[in-house]
């Protein structure tokens, strides 16, 4: 059984790795609702005293140290670049890669100690191929593929990993939300396996990367993405 944070947990893609990862481990969750539970707290990743507070408040739940990190925050700003503003620059900055990164410098310590550990970026295809009017939420997923590699290569002989996993398009609410029926068609078209990706296959994939059997993988940026990528 491992000590693992998730953030971006209430909802998506993120509740579901809570969901399917709770089952074997013990989860601290967090993301921007207001919940009464006792392994969760709400917080604004904005934020760098909520960011530290977040920690705190896992290492306290679990008395002892965070295995595994799980950075699956994040906001989408579609829009052209010479329309965004300089706060939303820099709150999709923080909140897509700022809070990651410091989240990842906070554990590592504890990890070190231990000699283990897991950390995992939820990236996104955007951040692999460019999405246009999406270059800043582009820019933040594509941030995840250099800093793994860096990272990776920093705590490799401490036995940790650190790893990024690039979804395409994925059957959730919000996804359902953004797109009317020709927009759906149109995702369709142009994925190779005709469907959105679940969220139980990332959730899944995240189940195996923490295993010690998947301690060999490190470092890598994996698209989760029905083929999206397979002719770039």
């Amino acid at each position: 059984m491992k000590n693992i944070l998730i953030t971006g947990a209430t909802s998506g893609i993120g509740a579901q790795i809570a969901k399917t990862l709770s089952k074997n481990n013990d989860v601290f969750l967090s993301g921007r609702r207001k919940l009464e539970k006792v392994n969760y707290y709400a917080c604004d990743l904005v934020d760098m005293f909520e960011i530290e507070t977040l920690y705190n408040k896992a290492i306290e739940y679990f008395n002892s140290d965070i295995d595994v990190l799980i950075n699956c925050a994040g906001q989408y700003i579609y829009k052209p670049i010479e329309k965004m503003s300089l706060d939303e620059i820099t709150y999709l900055l923080d909140v897509n890669f700022k809070s990651a990164y410091i989240l990842s410098s906070l554990v590592i310590t504890g990890m070190k100690k231990k000699k283990w550990g897991r950390i995992i970026n939820i990236g996104s295809i955007s951040g692999v191929v460019g999405e246009a009017n999406a270059s800043l939420y582009s820019a933040t997923k594509s941030a995840f593929n250099g800093f793994t590699k860096a990272l990776a290569l920093e705590v490799a002989a401490n036995n940790i990993t650190i790893n990024t996993i690039n979804p395409g398009w994925v059957e959730t609410p919000l996804t359902n939300n953004a797109l009317d029926e020709k927009d759906r068609q149109e995702v369709l078209d142009i994925t190779p396996q005709k469907r959105f990706v679940e969220p139980i296959e990332i959730a899944k994939l995240c189940e195996y990367l923490i295993l010690d059997y998947a301690k060999g993988v490190t470092g890598q940026s994996i698209n989760l993405c029905a083929g999206l990528t397979c002719g770039c």
